[in-house]
């Protein structure tokens, strides 16, 4: 896997003094819930302790998530991991990397069911269903998967008799389903943090997408942020001052002609990165409304042709995206841990169908005409 890293831009000694964090990554523009923070310290800063210089600096964060970012070994001093007893020095450059949900808003636990696939004392591994919004927010407030895990954790109580809370460290789309990691402590949350911002996780997803390669095999390099008319919908950007650096690894796994079944693995974590990448390189996801896969791209002109294409879409009411995988460092543990899911009923009934057309025109390439 390469090893990458965003393009998040380094404070430099000779750089003002700011008590604010520099080159925030904004849970808002991806996928991975972290912020990074970055500080210089002042000429005339006297020598206190990292986890008091920082709580003073962050809003919005206690000191035990302080804490906790230091014991997973996530601030780092001049370029070297301190504990939170370290002292500052003056001209010292700090970077810190933090756990950081969503903005919160009045969750209600609901009785919802989930799919967990495995559960210890840190993590919990759900394969999420699609049309589950991942965390509340503005027109979702009910039914989403965070409304669901607060139910579940509400039955069970820490070692110190306190109720547990989900924390997230990453999300899928709403139309996506597959493998998600939820951390049952903020020292779980830190650790699993400092992989998927270091590109150490390996992810990859199963996607229909429309068209057929010429290769076998690709990478797409390109920003994705966010549409300068619909901030909605995300854009790829070939101006490195746009958006956030995002890079998608992409294989063939089976040709049907018109569409292409293929394995997408990422080493960044932006939002809707597969799907605004494929459209990028002109094989958007088969039935993505949003990004133009929800009318037929490839195919030809015959009744029954665009009805079966019709018949697919109403199998499959989504973008065909699974979250098919996940491996990763345990952050406990520190074991390698690999999971798996099977592609939903509704994604492999497509996919099926699919390949039953493609057999068709191969043993009949004069009838392109299938029910």
């Amino acid at each position: 896997m390469m090893n990458e890293r965003d393009n998040l831009e380094e404070l430099k000694p000779d750089e003002p003094n700011t008590s604010k964090a520099q080159d925030k990554e904004s849970p808002e523009e991806a996928d991975e819930l972290y912020e990074r923070f970055n500080f210089v310290v002042d000429k005339g800063q006297s020598m206190i302790r990292i986890d008091k210089f920082l709580f003073n600096r962050i809003e919005h964060v206690s000191r035990n998530k302080i804490q906790q970012a230091a014991k997973a070994g996530n601030i780092l001093v001049n370029g070297s991991v301190e504990k939170q007893n370290y002292k500052v020095k003056p001209l010292d450059i700090i970077s810190v990397l933090m756990s950081q949900p969503p903005k919160e808003t009045d969750i209600i636990p609901e009785n919802i069911p989930l799919d967990i696939v495995y559960e210890d004392e840190d993590i919990l591994i759900i394969n999420k269903k699609a049309g589950m919004v991942v965390h509340p927010a503005y027109g979702n407030y009910n039914g989403t998967l965070v409304n669901a895990l607060c139910y579940y954790f509400s039955r069970t109580l820490d070692n110190d008799g306190t109720l547990q809370n989900p924390l997230l460290v990453h999300r899928i789309d709403k139309d996506t389903s597959g493998i998600m990691i939820v951390a049952k402590n903020e020292y779980a949350q830190a650790k699993m943090a400092y992989q998927f911002y270091y590109h150490t996780i390996d992810r990859r997803y199963q996607a229909l997408v429309w068209g057929d390669f010429d290769e076998d095999q690709g990478t797409i390099r390109g920003n994705v942020g966010r549409n300068v008319v619909d901030r909605r919908i995300m854009d790829v950007y070939d101006d490195p001052h746009f958006g956030k650096f995002a890079i998608t690894h992409w294989r063939v796994l089976e040709r049907f002609g018109y569409v292409t079944l293929i394995e997408c693995k990422l080493e960044t974590g932006r939002t809707h990165q597969i799907r605004v990448h494929m459209k990028h390189i002109g094989h958007p996801l088969f039935n993505d409304t949003v990004y133009g896969g929800s009318r037929i791209r490839k195919g030809t002109l015959s009744s029954k042709y665009k009805q079966f294409v019709k018949n697919c879409f109403t199998m499959l009411p989504r973008q065909a995206l699974h979250a098919k995988s996940l491996k990763f460092i345990h952050p406990v543990a520190n074991k390698e841990m690999f999971f798996d899911s099977n592609l939903p009923d509704d994604m492999q009934s497509v996919i099926d169908k699919w390949r039953n057309y493609a057999q068709h025109v191969a043993l009949h390439p004069d009838d392109e005409d299938i029910d």
